[in-house]
């Protein structure tokens, strides 16, 4: 997956835009029963289209996360909703609302960093297993010794640390630090929406919290943004797997396709492939050829002039460009050939491995190494009178036999003949 700035933006943007949403909505004042109703039954609402949802993608870890969320909602709310009608907290408000505290981060990051292993029974039932001890234990606490209990959770063990504004227990503050120093690793490791979303929702969480019993519907509304940053965050990863090619980053055929029923009356369409692939995997191994691959395809990702870049299929790739003509788009597919041919691919020996990071940076260029380079050969087409993107397309791929048939590493047009592409090939060197 690419980890370019704008790739990590998308990632973080659906959360961010629902977080400064529940922000807002939380401090509205003077809401109309409408919106009151509304938020009353928001939570429960999210929950469940949005646990269905996820397990229809069979996501446990997901509707695990939406479960705890809405857990923490309905023991709170039970607390807010005596306070409204009463204008005092229950009895056992204080140690509900510290056990909360306490265990909503540290579930939510358990469970965030808890990934599907097993068997989808198996995980499920190993999930519940830890919900179901974590509830009960607190449950038999609560009821056997509440003061006690009270005093333990509210006991300020480490007063130079404590500072006026904390407005949670303190042992709140290290389970939050902890939960999002694990789950900033986890997305750094692999940067996903998902893993996004639960940075996101752990700071909505925490900020939700203090002003529980403050602002009206704050805990409605924030559950409900937090449950919903998961559930879109599996519609964002859905949407993914569906229309974008996980080894290179690029968009698949299926985004393609559907590129290609929009592309107006005017464009060009470009195929193309890598060079002596086949005998470059077998010679080098998978793990250079998938290499190659991704090398590829972040050049052709960078094409000037309008176009976008598409994962065609094996070693094949696709260039739209809307709007312009075969002339315009020529000098840019001539530009993008040359910087793959152009570019060197460091290989090591893997029977001589360096031991450690010292010695692989000592030996990284040195004699260890062997450099090897790929080319790629590029057939163009453009729309002319009532051509469908799909003739246009295999226009473009006859084109791109013809490269080959000319020798590779060079540009062609539909249409153009052999002899005229090598004429190209040699002037643009």
């Amino acid at each position: 997956m690419p980890r370019s700035s704008a790739v990590r933006l998308s990632h973080f943007l659906p959360s961010l835009v629902l977080l400064l949403a529940g922000l807002a909505a939380a401090y509205v004042k003077d809401l109309n029963v409408f919106f009151t109703s509304l938020f009353n039954v928001l939570p429960t609402l999210v929950l469940l289209l949005g646990g269905a949802y996820c397990a229809v993608y069979r996501r446990q870890r997901e509707l695990f996360l939406m479960i705890t969320v809405y857990i923490a909602y309905f023991l709170l709310d039970t607390q807010t909703d005596f306070y409204r009608d009463n204008g005092k907290v229950r009895d056992d408000a204080a140690v509900v609302f510290h056990l909360v505290c306490l265990l909503l981060p540290l579930l939510f990051g358990l469970f965030a960093a808890w990934q599907e292993r097993t068997h989808l029974f198996q995980d499920m039932v190993a999930r519940f297993a830890v919900l179901l001890i974590f509830g009960s234990v607190a449950l038999a606490l609560e009821q056997s010794f509440p003061q006690a209990l009270l005093l333990w959770l509210s006991e300020i063990r480490w007063p130079a640390l404590h500072g006026a504004w904390m407005s949670l227990i303190q042992l709140s503050y290290p389970v939050f630090i902890a939960a999002f120093v694990l789950l900033a690793w986890q997305y750094w490791r692999h940067p996903r929406p998902l893993h996004a979303a639960q940075l996101v929702g752990l700071l909505g969480v925490f900020w939700m919290l203090p002003k529980t019993f403050i602002l009206p519907f704050t805990l409605n509304i924030m559950c409900s943004q937090v449950m919903l940053m998961i559930a879109a965050a599996v519609a964002h990863e859905a949407y993914q797997m569906a229309f974008r090619d996980e080894l290179t980053g690029l968009p698949g055929r299926r985004a393609l396709n559907e590129r290609m029923q929009r592309l107006g009356r005017n464009y060009v369409l470009a195929m193309s492939d890598v060079d002596h692939f086949k005998k470059f995997n077998d010679t080098h191994g998978h793990d250079v050829g998938d290499q190659v691959l991704r090398l590829v395809a972040s050049k052709l990702s960078k094409i000037s002039g309008g176009g976008r870049a598409y994962r065609y299929g094996g070693e094949e790739f696709a260039l739209v460009f809307a709007g312009k003509t075969i002339e315009e788009c020529m000098p840019h597919l001539e530009v993008i050939r040359e910087s793959i041919a152009n570019y060197s691919i460091q290989l090591r020996n893997p029977d001589s491995r360096p031991q450690d990071d010292q010695q692989g940076r000592q030996r990284r260029a040195g004699a260890g190494a062997s450099s090897v380079s790929v080319t790629v050969s590029i057939g163009v087409a453009e729309r002319i009178e009532q051509r469908t993107p799909e003739e246009v397309l295999k226009s473009a791929d006859q084109a791109l036999y013809n490269a080959k048939g000319a020798g590779r590493n060079c540009v062609i047009a539909y249409g153009q003949n052999r002899r005229g592409a090598v004429r190209m090939e040699a002037a643009a060197g």
